[in-house]
């Protein structure tokens, strides 16, 4: 198969460092989808089988931002079905939480970003909640959903909301609701058994830690 001419790759390289230095991603229908924004240092593009590696890179669509040292991307730049390898001080905040890590796979999915599976010694979680109280939670892997808002724990889970602790090999956490959830079912290597510490209030029945002041793990 002959090869395009130079004006064309040439043209489709610009396409994709113009994408990568933080022109908005076009969106299949803008009026129900935030634009997607990318702000990077790109290092290497290959427009023949549609990868790239960025530095000091920001990710925004809408609240969610994700920053990260660097990024490998495959599966394309457009962010129709790619997904993305970020590694460095990897920051995640929506929804009024926050999550960080060394590492994490994120997949775009129909330009949104659906999906972030975060690894870590620990990955570790925080929110501020409605009340005035922080939760706060780590594992060594936490999956995020954007479409339901639910994160979930696994591998040695932590889950606080300041007083109260729950551990378990999985936790899940609604960070729209602000709840912890149910498992549907227990996942493998787990009896879906979980360990809730309560802690009683003080004799004056003030709670055991004021708003802001939770002791991290």
């Amino acid at each position: 198969m002959a090869s395009s001419p130079p004006s064309k790759r040439s043209a489709r390289l610009a396409a994709a460092c113009a994408a990568l230095l933080g022109v908005a991603a076009a969106a299949q229908n803008p009026d129900k989808q935030e634009k997607i924004v990318v702000d990077a240092v790109p290092v290497t593009i290959d427009t023949k089988n549609n990868t790239a590696t960025l530095r000091d890179v920001v990710i925004t669509q809408g609240a969610t931002r994700i920053q990260a040292q660097e990024a490998h991307v495959k599966g394309g730049l457009d962010f129709e079905n790619g997904e993305w390898t970020i590694t460095g001080d990897v920051r995640i905040k929506a929804e009024g939480g926050s999550l960080q890590s060394d590492k994490a796979v994120v997949a775009f999915r129909n330009n949104l970003i659906s999906r972030a599976t975060i690894t870590g010694a620990p990955a570790v979680f925080e929110q501020l909640r409605t009340d005035g109280s922080t939760s706060r939670g780590h594992a060594n892997t936490i999956d995020y959903e954007t479409g339901t808002g639910t994160v979930s724990f696994r591998d040695n889970a932590w889950l606080s909301d300041g007083c109260n602790q729950i551990t378990g090999q999985m936790l899940v956490y609604n960070i729209k609701t602000q709840s912890v959830q149910g498992q549907s079912r227990p996942t493998q290597g787990s009896d879906g058994r979980i360990t809730i510490t309560i802690q009683p209030k003080s004799a004056s029945d003030s709670p055991c830690a004021k708003p802001g002041t939770e002791k991290k793990p």
